[in-house]
């Protein structure tokens, strides 16, 4: 799996970047589950996803706190 580029983030709205956000935590659990359970055997995909979560939240927040000054302006 290849990381989620900062500018293909960028390009979705508010909510799509939401449901990816959703869709890559249960993702994650998943491969925590298999981790405890032995069964996965490529680990470096987890932080591979760990990473897309964080720059999506991070992408998200700056959002967020750009329509909050546009809010209060």
């Amino acid at each position: 799996m290849k990381a989620m580029k900062v500018e293909d983030i960028r390009k979705l709205g508010a909510e799509e970047i939401r449901t990816k956000l959703v869709d890559a935590r249960d993702e994650l659990m998943k491969l925590r589950f298999q981790q405890v359970t032995g069964q996965l055997t490529d680990t470096s995909h987890m932080k591979i996803l760990r990473r897309d979560i964080a720059r999506m939240e991070t992408i998200l927040r700056e959002i967020e706190r750009a329509a909050a000054v546009e809010g209060a302006k």
